[in-house]
């Protein structure tokens, strides 16, 4: 089973990552993330005995101000100001800065170096004290490799080499950089937040004795509930009375409303703009679009991309390495310093000190650990703005390494609304009148497409017997008129002399007393923007294929219209599964399909897109992303912020290498200070964050 949890408080996502280390060795824990970034906690396996109150214990032995709760379902957002008493605070702490570094200047006697000394001081321990604090609770459990101790223990040499207001500014910069970091952390969750944000509060359900307000969560399947104008529609449903423009945006992406009237599907989420409508509840709010929605973007964590397993394992042997760099530079090269030149230890101990000093203070990995999350949280969160569900970091990942992209046909880039192009036959409607009164009892696309056609209603008084042959057709008695209407198979099987036709489309044969009549030309409508798809795609020299369970010619015509060359017809569902498999050993694949019939295919391939999955429990459970509003160009824009999610990742990751690296060298050879050093912590934080958020401007 998975288990969510909100942990609040976290200092730093380096904490996070040493909570999540102390989890992993609880019993019967098979995967578990504490993310950061959404300040959420994710167990699988054995996990059922695990509360909040037995996890925050565990989180308080790292980090004594965190707290854990059961998920909470309601979005909740905190931003991050100074108190009163925490102004005044720093304001003495600068009054003493700044008296410090006047007497330094001013005073000319032989206590110069001595009468400041007690300002610095002051000075010091306000801006520093949270750090002192918990670098001291930390020196108690044995934990020497915390940033607070790394950065008191900076500090304090700093001061012992009289650069005391260096250490003083280390620590102030080093406050003002986390501040300004968790500003941006914060204002970032509100970001990506927001985006889900499309929980309705209220219920307004209709009862024989008047209107009352409920929880959605309270609604049952077959109530009726009121929706006026401006609110949420809270659960899926459908349209018993009135009319209405629905704004989908928050769901599908879509701009532009749709009209909503009686008998019109409606699903959570979206607002209802104009008029008052009745919805019967057609699923319950746990099964609804919108909670659907909400466990895509802010819950599937079982997953981690590649990055952000590197970086998780990266972390852990990072921070020990530098500390490491620190001892060798503090005191074994002032050794080998005073053994092979004329220079002595203290000498050259007094340089290189403070050198393994800014080893010190930059060796934190929070840059890392936190930027890289929040990169795929953003893009998953951007994704969802427009209508299109990752359901974790590594499928995100995937959608940017895919090579080979398999489309189901029928509903993925045709909409499955079949339609009659032409009939061919010396008595036109009386063919039509035939074909309509035998497809009459059935619900297949092709069937209506014929009835539509039509025009009339069928009298069914006059279909004396009807049979539907699998595969091939209909048999049906029309007023004492044998019909069969069907593919070529029916009239083979029931040796009837007619001329084939390789005219490209659905093709249905009408037989009248075993004399043939003539055949219906029926095609599958294209969606507006499937050629517009492919395209793209062959721009980018990504292979296309097409698999449908459809005919030949249906095939034939669609892949000459959107010029795919290379299509399966006539598959079945294991043959769907056998072509892809066999792609799959020579690239990456990507399947795209409407997620009902084709869930098999979308399980086994590299990555899984759900057609147009709203309300499609097979749509979600086996896709590994859901397209809400069924356009296929919608892979494209997927694919677009899934390249430059992980173009931002490399980004973040060679900026936070690369700067600590550089000043970890100049640092090394004397060029850099220990300001410097809090740049390429803290700072490159703020960066990394920043960066991050870029991925909301991603273009449709």
């Amino acid at each position: 089973m998975k288990k969510i949890f909100d942990i609040k408080y976290l200092d730093c996502a380096n904490c996070a990552q040493k909570i999540e280390t102390e989890y992993s060795k609880l019993k019967g824990v098979t995967k578990v993330s504490v993310n950061y970034a959404r300040e959420k906690v994710f167990l699988e396996g054995d996990v059922e005995d695990y509360t909040a109150k037995k996890l925050e214990v565990i989180a308080k032995k790292v980090e004594k101000a965190v707290t854990v709760s059961d998920e909470n379902s309601q979005i909740e957002y905190v931003d991050k100001h100074l108190t009163k008493i925490q102004w005044i605070t720093y304001a003495m702490g600068m009054c003493f800065l700044i008296t410090g570094f006047l007497l330094n200047l001013f005073i000319v006697s032989s206590a110069k170096e001595i009468v400041p000394v007690p300002f610095y001081t002051a000075a010091y321990l306000i801006f520093g004290w949270d750090v002192l604090s918990k670098a001291f609770k930390n020196i108690l459990k044995g934990k020497f490799f915390d940033e607070n101790f790394l950065m008191t223990l900076a500090t304090i040499g700093a001061f012992a080499t009289t650069d005391y207001v260096e250490a003083i500014a280390v620590m102030l910069f080093y406050r003002v950089g986390e501040y300004l970091q968790d500003i941006s952390v914060s204002r970032s969750r509100k970001n990506i937040k927001e985006l889900v944000d499309i929980r309705p509060s209220i219920a307004h359900l209709l009862t024989n004795d008047g209107i009352f307000d409920i929880l959605p969560e309270k609604l049952k399947v077959g109530q009726l509930i009121v929706v006026r104008p401006g609110e949420k529609v809270p659960v899926d449903g459908i349209i018993t009375e009135g009319s209405s423009w629905l704004d989908t945006a928050s769901i599908t992406g879509e701009s532009i409303p749709r009209d909503a009237y009686e008998g019109t599907d409606v699903i959570s989420g979206s607002i209802n703009i104009s008029g008052l409508i009745t919805v019967q509840v057609m699923k319950s709010f746990e099964d609804s679009t919108v909670s659907k929605i909400i466990d895509f973007v802010e819950n599937n964590q079982a997953n981690k991309a590649e990055a952000e397993k590197f970086i998780t394992k990266f972390a852990k042997y990072y921070t020990p390495f530098v500390v490491g760099m620190a001892l060798i530079l503090a005191f074994l090269v002032p050794w080998g310093l005073s053994i092979f030149t004329t220079t002595t230890f203290a000498e050259a101990f007094s340089i290189y000190f403070r050198r393994a000093l800014i080893f010190l203070v930059i060796s934190c990995p929070c840059a890392l650990v936190l930027s890289i999350p929040l990169s795929f949280f953003a893009g998953i969160g951007a994704s969802s703005r427009k209508g299109i569900l990752f359901k974790s970091g590594s499928d995100l990942e995937m959608m940017s390494r895919i090579d080979h992209f398999v489309f189901d046909k029928t509903g993925t880039l045709t909409q499955g609304k079949f339609k009659l192009f032409s009939i061919v036959s010396g008595e036109p409607e009386l063919i039509l009148e035939y074909a309509a009164h035998a497809e009459y009892h059935s619900n297949h696309p092709i069937a209506k497409s014929i009835l539509k056609a039509y025009g009339k209603d069928p009298d069914p008084n006059l279909v004396l017997s009807i049979a539907e042959l699998a595969g091939k057709g209909m048999k049906a008695n029309y007023n004492g008129i044998n019909l069969l209407v069907g593919n070529h198979k029916l009239l083979d099987d029931n040796k009837i002399k007619y001329m084939k036709t390789h005219e490209i489309g659905t093709i249905v044969y009408v037989v009248a007393n075993k004399e043939y009549m003539g055949y219906l030309v029926i095609k599958d409508v294209l969606k507006k923007r499937s050629k517009r798809l492919i395209q793209e795609l062959k721009k980018q020299n990504k292979e296309i294929t097409m698999l449908t369970g459809d005919f030949e010619t249906a095939a034939m015509d669609v892949g000459f219209h959107l010029d795919i060359e290379n299509y399966y017809a006539n598959c079945l569902p294991e043959d769907k599964i056998r072509i892809v498999e066999e792609l799959s050993k020579k690239s990456k694949v990507a399947f795209i399909g409407d997620g009902i019939n084709d869930a098999p295919v979308l399980a086994i391939s590299h990555l899984g897109i759900a057609m147009g999955g709203i309300g499609s429990d097979a749509a979600i459970e086996a896709a590994d992303a859901v397209i809400m509003n069924d356009d296929p160009y919608q892979v494209i824009i997927a694919q677009r912020i899934a390249k430059k999610t992980m173009r931002i990742v490399l980004q973040n990751i060679v900026m936070a290498l690369g700067i600590k690296g550089i000043v970890l060298i100049l640092g090394a050879f004397g060029f850099a200070n220990l300001w410097l050093a809090i740049f390429a912590d803290v700072g490159v934080s703020i960066l990394a964050v920043a960066n991050a958020m870029r991925i909301f401007r991603t273009k449709a």
